[in-house]
């Protein structure tokens, strides 16, 4: 759906392939890029990178942009020069997450091992040029924390544990007035009343 007021709203339009998931949509000089991954029952999973000029019609960039370890959920950064970088989650073999990197027109990637598990991933990058990843840890204590990632060496480190715990993930982030904001959902204040919330968490940053 589009609206240029929040208010009124236009006819739904379908978006993406049928049995692929349009994961999430980032907007890069005119163009709204997002990968998608299967949701069939295929023996064969990989994740796909698509391109639309007004987020309506969706063209296939990479038909394979990975295929190994059922790839899915992803997050996208363009950077000033034009490069762009893709945090991807992965649920099976080593289950471990990867950091892609590419150079504009994005058909040519080149993939880093982080050597962590990890689920519902987004980054942003900061204005001074880290970027900051949020991400549910699956390691035995299952959290939602932020993390510094390196995109060089492919380094994923946490360096806060957001208020969380069981049913946790799919974190939101922007830069406002020198804070890092950051929506997400957990359960870890569980009760009869309810089995998850949704929190806001502001972050100040050395």
């Amino acid at each position: 759906w589009f609206s240029d007021d929040g208010e009124k709203w236009s006819e739904p339009f379908l978006v993406g392939e049928h049995d692929n998931w349009l994961w999430r949509v980032t907007w890069h000089d005119g163009q709204a890029y997002g990968v998608g991954y299967q949701t069939n029952d295929s023996p064969e999973r990989f994740a796909k990178l698509f391109r639309s000029p007004d987020g309506k019609h969706y063209e296939v960039v990479v038909e394979r942009l990975f295929d190994s370890g059922y790839p899915n959920e992803t997050s996208l950064v363009f950077t000033a020069d034009n490069t762009c970088y893709c945090l991807l989650r992965r649920d099976a073999g080593s289950k471990t997450g990867q950091l892609g990197t590419s150079q504009s027109p994005y058909t040519d990637w080149s993939w880093q091992d982080l050597g962590v598990h990890i689920g519902g991933p987004h980054m942003i990058q900061l204005p001074d040029g880290r970027f900051v990843a949020a991400v549910r840890l699956l390691d035995g204590r299952t959290r939602t924390s932020l993390c510094w990632l390196d995109p060089t060496s492919g380094k994923i480190t946490e360096f806060l544990t957001l208020p969380s715990g069981g049913d946790t993930s799919y974190a939101g982030l922007v830069w406002h007035a020198d804070h890092l904001w950051v929506s997400y959902y957990s359960a870890h204040e569980a009760n009869a009343n309810f089995t998850t919330a949704i929190y806001l968490a502001e972050v100040a940053l050395e």
